[in-house]
């Protein structure tokens, strides 16, 4: 069934998943702080764009945030002009920004005050699976608002879960980037040691890869890796921060990660020599900076 949906934030994923909310037959309006991003949009996909995220917001059952830190989603949110003051009573928000735990909890508070459901939901999959429609969704919430919600993300998302309580999908999206940051290390250094032995990385791939040792990293970055392009996805500076909301954290609840914390100062290496942009498998560019091939 069609649905009014609002979706704030077109940046390389909320650009795809809201075009994905209006191909599969609801109605969109958008909201972007670059203004011709949104009128691009709704050229491209059919849908309506809004000045402000209030009136983006006006008379939708779902509104969708996707943007990029705390401070970006409290912008968005409160105030005059903010999703809030647009929304209606009994209407459902969802902010799919990768954030703290806290300040999902924070606009739980908010949209309850004004009898709206809020759901926290991180997604997973990168630019591609935003592209895609193939997106994990990562919830936290009330049980009756993400049945509500579920079918609607399904437009851009091949898996959403409801973890706990708000702030639980939070919570996991920690999780899967404390694990990928562990891998991906992993997965440089296998390269690295590759390059120095001499091997043919390509034959050392397709044989490890069948093994214990496969990954999805190992999977779609090997080969981008080997030939040092890091033009690919999720870039250094939002895994970054992160990787800082993670720490953080985990120092509030006791939690050891060692590993997490060594490879966060390996991605601020290669911030040091420029990789800000690049995507999060350029720890092996940091490691070949550090020992060049003689």
């Amino acid at each position: 069934m069609s649905k009014k949906c609002t979706f704030i934030g077109l940046g390389v994923m909320g650009y795809p998943m809201a075009g994905h909310l209006q191909q599969a037959g609801h109605e969109v309006c958008v909201y972007n702080r670059t203004q011709e991003k949104a009128q691009k949009w709704a050229e491209q996909y059919g849908g309506q764009w809004a000045p402000t995220p209030a009136q983006a917001a006006k008379d939708a059952d779902f509104v969708f945030v996707c943007v990029g830190n705390d401070d970006d989603v409290r912008s968005v949110i409160y105030g005059d002009d903010g999703v809030l003051a647009g929304m209606r009573e009994g209407t459902y928000l969802v902010d799919h920004t990768t954030t703290s735990a806290d300040l999902a909890r924070e606009l739980g508070v908010a949209a309850k005050a004004k009898n709206i459901a809020f759901i926290d939901a991180p997604v997973s999959g990168g630019q591609a699976g935003a592209e895609n429609g193939v997106l994990t969704v990562m919830c936290g919430g009330n049980a009756d608002a993400f049945a509500a919600v579920q079918p609607v993300m399904a437009a851009f998302s091949r898996f959403s879960e409801l973890l706990g309580d708000i702030g639980s999908g939070q919570l996991c999206k920690m999780v899967n980037q404390i694990c990928i940051a562990g891998v991906v290390q992993g997965l440089a250094e296998g390269l690295h040691f590759a390059k120095k032995a001499g091997l043919d990385g390509e034959k050392v791939i397709e044989t490890i890869s069948k093994g214990a040792a496969g990954s999805w990293q190992m999977e779609n970055r090997y080969k981008t890796m080997w030939q040092g392009e890091y033009e690919f996805g999720f870039a250094v500076d939002w895994m970054r921060k992160d990787l800082g909301i993670a720490l953080q954290e985990g120092r509030n609840n006791g939690a050891t990660l060692a590993l997490t914390a060594l490879v966060d100062q390996y991605y601020a290496d290669v911030q040091a020599i420029g990789g800000n942009r690049y995507d999060t498998s350029s720890l092996l560019a940091r490691l070949e900076k550090l020992n060049p091939s003689k």
